[in-house]
């Protein structure tokens, strides 16, 4: 049986990847695909990504692994980014954005079912 265009099975995760990767889109004004391009990028694109691997991490509480899957990059990697995040808070602008943006997606997290099952499908080895 064909399946309709749009509908993804049940074991197939993507509104994580579209939720995390449109957020930071939006907030950087880029489009998404840069965050998940095997290359580095811009300066401006690479702190986007470890932004968004920030917000997996600590506001969608993925494992590195997990995040690392979903960005198509290695744990360590993944575990550097939120390092650099973390040491980039001490700026009180860029903290203020990011605890809003913290904030943001662990309310969406917190009132939707559909990306928290998503979630634990990533989490699980799901993309």
């Amino acid at each position: 049986m064909a399946r309709s265009p749009g509908i993804m099975p049940r074991d197939e995760p993507v509104l994580t990847r579209e939720f995390v990767f449109g957020t930071v889109a939006a907030v950087f004004a880029i489009e998404a695909e840069l965050l998940s391009t095997p290359t580095r990028g811009r300066a401006n694109i690479a702190r986007a990504r470890q932004v968004g691997m920030y917000l997996a991490h600590v506001g969608c509480e993925l494992s590195l692994t997990a995040v690392g899957r979903l960005f198509d990059r290695d744990r360590s990697t993944v575990a550097y980014a939120c390092r650099r995040i973390e040491d980039a808070r001490e700026h009180p602008p860029f903290d203020q954005l990011i605890a809003k943006m913290e904030g943001a997606v662990r309310s969406i997290v917190r009132t939707s079912p559909a990306l928290r099952r998503d979630l634990a499908l990533v989490e699980q080895g799901g993309r």
